[in-house]
């Protein structure tokens, strides 16, 4: 009995121990073994590799899709679609005359872009921007250059055309490719007159004209690679949904006192001036702009008391965008005057414009007040009594 009983002893110790020794090198129940797989199996997801998302790729969305074509098959001066092969063309550039007695002036309707800018007297200047010029009928009258227009076309990288020049020009010019009504050797090549029209209002030159001067001279037709549009677009016109109601706008200038009026039915700002439509003399309509562009200017006078030195930098110019009847305030900036301005919104983004026509009034720091922004034709009358 005795044996028995320590033979039974020593199973329950030898048990004992296994038990122990089992639970030591760990192997414990099966729901302790699940437990411990489960989380040696998250441990594992943790160390796998992470794959990118669609999202995390961050794919173009549409819109900038759109704004990359845009920029390889549009107009750079208007953002509508053109030729491919004439996007990468260097624009031209060509003064107008404005003076009453000038009228009617030719060529207006074909332009991308116009530039307005004071020149002496209270009286002001236009400055025609083509992007496909090859087939231009007749513009008219052609003008002398004031040397901040020279700045204001450099910025698109235009062949610049002009019959003479204001002293202070005359040096500067030498920088830029120039077509000049002045000298002999284009006379006849790219300038004739008009002698139906009285003198300095008939001088005028043609597509066909102003690419003899151009194969005469032997200037660059291309944009150079470093060269970036002057006028960004959106890829779909928008409407200014904070700006001020801009049915009627004006400039203020004195002498020619022009105004836009806006169409609801074309979505286009038709011009006057001199109290009457300022019509193109080929076509006989009133001249039309999706975008109107008021830009402020400082400005001095030469010592000579005459010409005006409008300053076409600035770090901190402002003015207004217009368009689609309403109007927002915008800044620009140009770091030096050879260089490119940019316009932004008071959020600090570059502007982007609607697709079509833009015409820019340039406006002395001085008269900025006579700015006018009129929700409605009566309030624009009312103002003008």
């Amino acid at each position: 009995m005795k044996r028995l009983r320590d033979i039974l002893l020593l199973s329950a110790l030898c048990l004992f121990l296994i038990c122990f020794a089992y639970a030591r090198l760990g192997f414990g129940t099966e729901e302790e073994i699940s437990t411990e797989t489960e989380t040696e199996t998250e441990q594992f997801a943790l160390m796998e590799p992470e794959t990118e998302t669609e999202e995390e790729l961050e794919m173009p969305t549409e819109t900038e899709v759109e704004e990359i074509a845009l920029e390889s098959n549009r107009n750079p001066l208007t953002g509508e679609p053109m030729d491919e092969s004439l996007v990468s063309q260097r624009p031209v550039s060509f003064m107008v005359g404005n003076t009453s007695d000038s009228m009617p002036q030719y060529g207006l309707a074909d332009a991308d872009v116009i530039y307005e800018a004071p020149a002496e007297g209270g009286l002001t200047r236009l400055m025609t921007i083509y992007q496909d010029y090859a087939d231009l009928p007749t513009i008219m009258s052609s003008r002398s250059c004031r040397h901040y227009y020279c700045y204001f076309s450099n910025e698109f990288e235009a062949i610049y055309i002009h019959y003479g020049q204001a002293v202070y020009a005359t040096e500067m010019l030498k920088r830029f490719d120039d077509l000049n009504g002045l000298d002999g050797d284009l006379e006849n090549v790219t300038f004739f007159r008009d002698r139906s029209r009285n003198a300095p209002h008939n001088a005028y030159v043609n597509g066909k004209s102003i690419v003899a001067g151009i194969q005469k001279r032997g200037y660059r037709t291309e944009h150079a690679e470093t060269y970036e549009n002057r006028y960004h677009f959106v890829p779909k016109e928008r409407e200014l949904e904070d700006g001020e109601t801009a049915v009627v706008v004006e400039p203020g200038y004195a002498i020619n006192k022009p105004w836009f009026v806006y169409d609801e039915t074309t979505g286009l700002y038709k011009r006057y001036q001199y109290k009457q439509a300022h019509v193109d003399g080929a076509t006989g309509e009133a001249i039309e702009f999706k975008n109107i562009i008021f830009q402020v200017c400082d400005y001095s006078v030469f010592p000579d008391g005459k010409y005006l030195d409008v300053k076409t930098a600035s770090y901190g110019g402002k003015g207004k965008y217009i368009t689609n009847g309403k109007a927002i305030d915008i800044a620009w900036v140009k770091e030096v005057e050879d260089g490119v301005g940019r316009y932004y919104d008071m959020d600090g983004n570059e502007l982007l414009l609607n697709p079509g026509k833009t015409f820019v009034c340039i406006i002395l720091n001085d008269e900025e007040d006579r700015i006018g922004i009129h929700a409605t034709k009566e309030a624009f009358e009312a103002s003008r009594n």
